[in-house]
């Protein structure tokens, strides 16, 4: 089962986090259709939040087809984003899991690995579009 976690830093909203969390998961591989997402009440008192920001998100997820929500059951995941199977992303993420220790070992912070990530990604994309 997902656990989801908030970043108040971050700036986006707390519903779009937990959307963008579930779509991650699904993305990669660790959520599958058939699977329960926790309940409205037991996120909302995980993550210290209004119960009606976690009914947003899940009504948003199920809005695009990838969960379903049944009265009285709990909210499923009906639909899938991966297209990769785990035995291709797990030698890229051992790879980045190097990748951050060097970078820690050099004396970044989270902050500043997460830029330099974000701007090389970001011109990588821009390259791949030209």
């Amino acid at each position: 089962m997902i656990e989801f976690h908030l970043d108040s830093r971050s700036g986006v909203a707390p519903y779009m986090q937990l959307i963008h969390q579930v779509r991650h998961a699904l993305r990669l591989g660790l959520l599958d259709p058939g699977d329960q997402l926790p309940t409205v009440k037991d996120v909302a008192a995980g993550l210290a939040i209004n119960p009606n920001t976690v009914l947003k998100a899940y009504r948003e997820l199920e809005y695009q087809g990838l969960v379903g929500a049944r009265p009285g059951v709990g909210t499923f995941v009906t639909g899938t984003l991966s297209g990769s199977s785990l035995a291709v992303y797990e030698p890229l993420r051992r790879e980045l899991r190097s990748w951050l220790g060097q970078a820690r070992r050099a004396g970044m912070d989270e902050e500043s690995i997460e830029a330099l990530f974000l701007s090389t990604f970001r011109s990588a994309t821009e390259e791949d579009i030209a």
